[in-house]
């Protein structure tokens, strides 16, 4: 199977459009059905903390079926989906030190902090290693207020391919558009595609030509810096290799773009891209960061003038302001599966071998010590994943516990996630896989 690396930089320019199709439709057409494993999956983290009362039916208590249980208002979007959710109270992430926010560390499942660089990789990107490779395989997409968007187009605070390896995530929608779409576009759109292309290949020549006078201690880290801007420039050749297929799955480039009244206009045009990245077989991976994990964040478009830290500050059950922003949410989410089941893949759908985990990052409320980490699953890849159902969990277990069980569902051997045996000794209860989760 080829590698990340050789995906990128492995294909000869005369057979560049040929495999990069072949690829593409081998991983869109060519998934069997009831394979039981996923073919993609989706992180979804809302910042500010993710209340269990928000998403866990009014009653229960105690594990078991949704199907006769109401959706509590904040997520009741997903009530139709409901034979498709698994509902997690109980898992913790107290060796995260989450704070504000776990950062890093959400997905790591190691103590983050803000401003402190990762320690080790993330699970979406260590997921996007073990799933049927693609062009792109890791998209991280943040959501934040206009201003920190236009001003901070990219940021890193969530994903990481490895210790001190931060994987930026993008907040311009335009700029997304460019990378995925500037090949097949035209008009003002392809102009500033080229014209930016042609900058990023002259700073890879300059700045490999500059890294060869550095002192040794530097090479390391500053060839990390050029491999960046030959991965950009990679992908974009390759992407344009397959322009014919990439049309079929374009977003309308419209005045969300262009014109935005309200910071939703670019998370929604954002989710778009994602959307498509996904379908049309260019990633496996998708990371959504609401808050772009910080503290930050503003939903004016949804008729809230509250932003930022003053959020976390208020309780999330029964709050119309939060009801606003997790419905919100809930509707995304739908139109992930919608978007994913429109793709036809084996005798199902896209959706069928898709899994969407639903979570913050930082845990259960913004001055949080981790001790509950609630968590929503939705699809089932194909009867891998438990469905239709509330696990409440005795508060023992870790969210590493989670990361495993993913890693194993997609065929990588890993009984713990990030987590030695003296952390293990400590956090964890158990060992392997969380049994509740898998069917």
């Amino acid at each position: 199977m080829l590698n990340r690396r050789e995906l990128l930089h492995g294909i000869a320019v005369g057979s560049g459009a040929a495999f990069g199709l072949s690829l593409l439709n081998e991983r869109l057409l060519a998934s069997p059905a009831g394979s039981g494993a996923p073919k993609r999956i989706v992180f979804f983290l809302q910042n500010q903390g993710f209340d269990p009362a928000t998403c866990i039916p009014a009653g229960m208590t105690s594990s078991g079926s949704l199907a006769k249980a109401k959706l509590p208002e904040p997520i009741e979007a997903l009530e139709p989906y409901k034979e498709r959710l698994h509902i997690i109270n109980g898992l913790h992430g107290t060796h995260t030190s989450p704070s504000h926010s776990a950062f890093f560390g959400a997905l790591g499942g190691y103590r983050g902090g803000d401003g402190v660089p990762p320690s080790a990789s993330t699970i979406d990107y260590e997921l996007s290693k073990a799933l049927p490779q693609t062009l792109l395989p890791h998209l991280c997409i943040g959501m934040d207020s206009i201003e920190n968007m236009t001003t901070k187009p990219t940021i890193a605070t969530l994903s990481a391919g490895g210790a001190g390896q931060p994987i930026f995530m993008y907040s311009n929608p335009n700029h997304l558009y460019q990378l995925l779409y500037g090949g097949i576009s035209t008009g003002d759109i392809r102009r500033q595609h080229e014209a930016r292309s042609d900058v990023l290949n002259q700073i890879e020549t300059l700045a490999a030509a500059e890294g060869r006078t550095l002192p040794s201690a530097e090479v390391q880290r500053y060839g990390q810096y050029v491999q960046g801007f030959r991965d950009v420039n990679s992908l974009r050749d390759r992407l344009n290799t397959v322009a014919d297929h990439l049309r079929k799955f374009a977003p309308k480039v419209d005045e969300r773009f262009t014109k935005p009244k309200f910071e939703t206009d670019w998370h929604d045009a954002l989710l778009d891209l994602g959307i498509s990245a996904l379908a049309s077989g260019v990633t496996n991976t998708l990371t959504i960061g609401s808050g772009r994990g910080e503290i930050f964040g503003a939903w004016k478009g949804l008729g809230i003038e509250q932003q930022g830290h003053n959020l976390g500050h208020m309780a999330q059950p029964d709050n119309p302001i939060w009801i606003k922003i997790r419905q919100y949410n809930s509707r995304m989410l739908v139109r992930i599966m919608e978007g994913l089941e429109r793709v036809p893949e084996g005798n199902g759908t896209m959706m069928d071998h898709t899994l969407i985990v639903y979570t913050s990052n930082n845990a259960d409320k913004q001055h949080t010590s981790g001790t509950n980490w609630p968590v929503m699953l939705l699809g089932s890849c194909d009867g891998l994943f438990k469905t239709g159902c509330f696990t409440q969990l005795d508060g023992t277990r870790p969210i590493n516990a989670l990361y495993a069980t993913l890693l194993r569902a997609a065929g990588r051997q890993a009984d713990r996630f990030n987590m030695n045996d003296q952390l293990a000794r400590r956090f964890d209860s158990g060992n392997g896989p969380l049994k509740e989760v898998l069917a």
